[in-house]
């Protein structure tokens, strides 16, 4: 049976691409299991320090695969609590892992791609991709990926889309924080991801790191005593590091970083 994803690795760069395109890369069983290993064997993997998310053919993500949608509704309801779970576990490996995450979006991002879409750091989109929480349109609604949409977009844009399953384009997911880049066309999109990559080449790693932790662990808190005296310990910790001190020296004696190729 073929992978239902690709990984490549190449110059501390994870490409994981999902492979199903006759049906414009919609989730099964298979497919969530893959990405599930994927994400966290990525996750402890040193030599990778970005990973780039994206859809083989036409689309990023049609969503869930309809024949694994007519199973689950043959599905006892423990039976579906595990699929559900096991998809949420895969959400939450890509929200939380220590690289910067990159998705690459063509053609449809909808329901599951488009939560997956939500789930990276930095989204690239081609102008005539098209988002939609669709659920609705099923009567179903977007449970797993709705704490990364709206953390993505927010609450007020998530009431509307989730409840009109409405289509709209990058343009509009530009506007609404959704997507960063807008390419003209699909082919164009690598041409924008190039200098983000290069970009992320001259950071620390373990800085980036620790950079995005203070994001998922900040993140629509109050700013209290805690917070601050926490903050104050984690870059008093991080100065220490092997990584900051070379940093820094590299800085003082004005050439590149260790890190750097």
């Amino acid at each position: 049976m073929s992978s239902t994803t690709i990984l490549d690795i190449k110059n501390n760069v994870a490409t994981v691409t999902l492979n199903r395109p006759d049906v414009h890369n919609a989730f099964d069983e298979a497919m969530i299991n893959e990405l599930v290993g994927t994400f966290e064997d990525l996750a402890i993997l040193d030599e990778v320090t970005v990973v780039v998310i994206q859809g083989a053919g036409k689309s990023f993500s049609a969503g869930a695969d309809i024949n694994w949608m007519q199973r689950a509704a043959a599905a006892t309801e423990d039976e579906n609590r595990k699929d559900a779970k096991n998809l949420a576990r895969m959400l939450h490996a890509l929200y939380v892992l220590p690289k910067v995450t990159i998705a690459m979006v063509q053609g449809a991002a909808m329901g599951g791609g488009f939560g997956l879409a939500c789930c990276a750091d930095i989204v690239i989109a081609a102008k005539d991709a098209k988002f939609a929480l669709s659920e609705v349109k099923l009567g179903l609604i977007p449970a797993t990926i709705s704490p990364y949409v709206l953390a993505a977009i927010g609450p007020r844009h998530a009431r509307r889309y989730m409840q009109t399953g409405e289509r709209f384009d990058a343009q509009a997911a530009h506007a609404i924080g959704l997507v960063h880049e807008v390419a003209d066309v699909a082919e164009d999109m690598p041409l924008i991801l190039g200098p983000i990559l290069d970009q992320i080449a001259a950071n620390g790693p373990r800085a980036m790191a620790a950079s995005k932790k203070l994001c998922l662990d900040y993140a629509g808190k109050i700013i209290a005593k805690d917070m601050i005296d926490d903050s104050a310990g984690r870059i008093a910790a991080i100065r220490a590091t092997p990584e900051a001190r070379e940093g820094l020296g590299a800085f003082l004696e004005k050439r590149k970083p260790g890190w750097v190729r």
